[in-house]
């Protein structure tokens, strides 16, 4: 008796502690609460927070998502709730605002990390999304560690290796690098991206070779990205003598590691670059300094540019595949409409390819998608 007494009141002074962290989830026969919820055209999402006054919602799908919300009303047991038109299909991030508080929707575990921010997703079925879920057959993602000696230390990496990988260690693959763009690290693009999903659904519909994915951190005073809590070094980027550390540590370093540690192709023809914004430019910046090493160059929404004697030292080079890609209301739209333009103007064949919108991950994802397919073919 007296255990049963004792396990009664310890449950009772844990349901007092955690009720705040406990109230979002269904216990002894409550109602689960469903958040967010599609049903046929329509989406709805769902929030209790007993005590609140007013709580909205935001969402990227919104024409001005930086200001705007949606009123949520208040129903049965204090669960808030809106219901809104179903967006076209994407992935979206949201937030609730409750009282002027952001929080995240404590029912969604779906996620991504942008930064600092760990941002709930909303995933709309659909053909634009039919390859950012899971796929049957899964590839490998791991965070091994090379050293530096041009940056001065030990950085890490993210790299996805394909279905198959571990079973045949006879197999040797192509190696994709992609780069994130500014505020991003070496997770970016396994997180926003969904890098790992769309390779495992297009190698899966063979619709793309199987290859290996190196994701580098960006940041040349990280070591890894800021969730690791590693201190970071002082980087001067305005210094002439910094300028272009990365990318020589990325082929100087990164490359060479690659190609030791794992089972990849040593060759121009099997190694492949692209990035998306400040990537874009180590992109347009490595394949400027090394034109020998990549056959197959991919800047998206890029800042950066060429000279006509760079342009004609890659033409010599003898690139596969130049894919140029941006969206038509990006801020850096014009610089890649020079791009174009000079590319054309020097003879070097390349693809252009122009989406609606702007920097954003719902292009980068679909420039993912679409140029992964054209690799090492």
């Amino acid at each position: 008796m007296k255990r049963i007494f004792t396990f009664v009141l310890a449950l009772t002074f844990a349901a007092g502690l955690g009720a705040q962290e406990l109230s979002n989830f269904a216990f002894w026969g409550q109602k689960p609460i469903i958040s967010p919820e599609i049903q046929n055209d329509s989406v709805i999402f769902r929030l209790k927070a007993d005590y609140a006054t007013v709580v909205k919602l935001n969402g990227s799908w919104m024409e001005n998502p930086w200001v705007g919300t949606i009123d949520m009303k208040r129903g049965e047991n204090c669960v808030w709730e809106v219901k809104i038109p179903l967006p076209e299909p994407e992935i979206y991030t949201y937030h609730f605002v409750v009282d002027g508080v952001v929080v995240n929707d404590p029912q969604n575990v779906l996620v991504q990390r942008d930064g600092t921010r760990y941002l709930p997703m909303l995933i709309v079925p659909g053909e634009r999304t039919e390859n950012y879920v899971e796929a049957t057959q899964h590839g490998s993602v791991s965070h091994p560690w090379y050293t530096s000696k041009i940056l001065g230390m030990d950085r890490r990496l993210t790299v996805y290796t394909p279905y198959g990988y571990e079973n045949n260690p006879k197999k040797k693959y192509p190696v994709l690098y992609l780069l994130h763009g500014a505020g991003g690290d070496e997770e970016a693009w396994i997180s926003m991206g969904r890098t790992a999903q769309i390779l495992d659904n297009l190698i899966e519909k063979g619709l793309a070779e199987p290859m290996i994915v190196v994701m580098p951190n960006g940041n040349p005073g990280q070591a890894a990205a800021r969730t690791l809590n590693i201190p970071e070094k002082p980087y001067d980027w305005r210094d002439p003598a910094n300028r272009d550390l990365y990318v020589q540590s990325l082929c100087t370093e990164i490359v060479p590691f690659i190609e030791k540690n794992f089972r990849a192709i040593a060759k121009p023809a099997s190694r492949a670059i692209a990035g998306l914004s400040m990537g874009g430019g180590h992109t347009i910046s490595a394949s400027i300094l090394h034109p020998e090493m990549f056959d197959y160059i991919c800047p998206l929404s890029a800042a950066g540019n060429m000279t006509p004697e760079q342009v004609a030292t890659l033409k010599k080079a003898g690139v596969k595949l130049y894919f140029l890609a941006c969206g038509n209301t990006d801020f850096l739209f014009q610089n890649a409409e020079e791009m174009h333009a000079k590319l054309v103007e020097q003879g070097l064949e390349h693809e252009y390819f122009v989406s609606e919108g702007g920097h954003v991950w719902s292009n980068w994802r679909l420039y993912l998608n679409t140029f992964a397919r054209k690799l090492f073919k």
